[in-house]
C-alpha cells in the first residue's frame, strides 16, 4: 500500500509510492482490453464524486474506474451539491460520512478544498484538481504515458510549455518527474512564468525554440483562459508563433520524442490540429492511461482485496 493515506498533492508521494501506482495500473491493462471490464477489487466499497468544478475528462475517467473496481458509487457537484444552497462545506462533508463512505474524490475551484475535506471525515480523499494547486491523478497519468512509452523516467528530458503560473497540472506534474530522476524545464512567455522557479527546482526560460531539440516529451499546456484575473496574453496568433507546436518545430524534435497535453487543447493557440493527431502525440494514450492509473490509486488507497486484480 501507498505511504499517504490521502492523495492530495504529488510532493507528498515518494519515488516508491509513483513507482507502485505506476506498476499497479500496469496490471489493469488486460482488465481495461478484455470483453468484460470488471474486477471485485473494491465490491461493497463506496466512492462519492464531489465535483465543485465541471469536469468531462477526469470525471468521467473516475466514473469507469469505479465501475470497473466493482465500487459503489454517487456522483455529486453543480446545482445537486447542498453547498450551492449555502450549507458549509464541512457540514456537507460530515452529513456524507454519516452514511458511511468509504472515499472521496473532489475536484473544486479553490485551491486548498481537498485539503479541508481530510479535516471533516475519515473517508479517503482524492484531489481531482483544485484551483491552481494541485492535479495529482493528471500527473500520475501522464508519467505512465511517458515510462509505457520510454520503459523509464530517469534522466529523461521533458519541456514543461505555456501557461504555467496558472496551470495545475504543472504544479504537481513538475515534482512528480523530478521525484522519479527526470530532468524538468520550464518554458513559457514572462507573463505565464511562475514566480518563484526556484520553488519547482527547475530551470525556466522564455524561449521554446532554444530547447525542443534536446527533449524527450514536449508537454504543452493548455491556456488557462479562465483563471487569469486579467493577465496579459498576447494574441492568439501571436501565442501560436511564440510558443505554440506547429509542424516546423515538431521537425526540429528528436524522432524518439513524444508531445503530451492535457486536454481539452485549444487548438490552434498552444498545439496545431496536424501536430494533435501526428505521430509524436500520446494524447490519446494519456486519456486511456488516465482509468488505469485512477483505478490503481483508488484500489491502493482502499487497500483493495488481493484477488481483486485476476477475479
Amino acid at each position: 500500500m501507498l505511504s499517504v493515506k490521502n492523495l492530495i498533492d504529488t510532493y507528498s508521494l515518494t519515488a516508491d509510492d509513483i513507482t507502485q501506482i505506476l506498476d499497479t495500473a500496469a496490471s489493469f491493462e488486460s482488465v481495461n482490453n478484455r470483453a468484460i471490464k470488471k474486477v471485485p477489487a473494491l465490491r461493497g466499497r463506496t466512492v462519492v464524486n464531489l465535483f465543485l468544478e465541471p469536469s468531462t475528462r477526469t470525471k468521467s475517467s473516475f466514473e469507469l474506474a469505479e465501475k470497473r473496481l466493482s465500487a459503489d458509487s454517487l456522483s455529486m457537484g453543480g446545482n445537486t451539491s447542498s453547498v450551492v444552497k449555502g450549507e458549509s462545506l464541512a457540514d456537507t462533508i460530515q452529513t456524507i460520512s454519516a452514511m458511511n463512505v468509504d472515499m472521496f474524490v473532489c475536484r473544486a475551484k479553490l485551491a486548498g478544498t481537498p485539503q479541508r475535506i481530510t479535516e471533516n471525515t475519515d473517508a479517503v480523499v482524492i484531489n481531482a484538481g483544485d484551483g491552481k494547486h494541485q492535479h495529482p491523478t493528471q500527473a500520475m497519468l501522464d508519467l505512465y504515458t511517458i515510462r509505457k512509452n520510454f520503459g523509464h523516467l530517469d534522466g529523461l528530458k521533458v519541456a514543461v510549455v505555456g501557461d504555467l503560473a496558472h496551470s495545475r497540472v504543472c504544479g504537481s506534474l513538475a515534482p512528480a518527474l523530478k521525484t522519479m530522476g527526470a530532468e524538468v524545464t520550464l518554458v513559457g512567455p514572462p507573463t505565464f512564468q511562475v514566480d518563484d522557479p526556484d520553488w519547482f527546482g527547475c530551470p525556466q526560460t522564455a524561449s521554446l525554440d532554444d530547447v525542443i531539440e534536446d527533449m524527450d516529451v514536449v508537454y504543452m499546456l493548455r491556456v488557462q483562459l479562465e483563471r487569469m484575473e486579467g493577465a496579459a496574453i498576447p494574441s492568439r496568433r501571436e501565442y501560436n508563433r511564440l510558443y505554440g507546436l506547429d509542424v516546423t518545430r515538431v521537425n526540429r524534435m528528436k524522432p524518439s520524442a513524444i508531445i503530451c497535453h492535457p486536454g481539452p487543447m485549444n487548438r490552434g493557440m498552444e498545439i496545431n490540429a496536424d501536430v494533435a493527431d501526428c505521430a509524436h502525440s500520446r494524447i490519446l494514450d494519456q486519456v486511456n492511461a488516465g482509468v488505469l492509473t485512477r483505478m490503481a490509486e483508488m484500489y491502493l488507497l482502499l487497500g483493495g482485496e488481493n484477488n481483486g486484480l485476476s477475479a
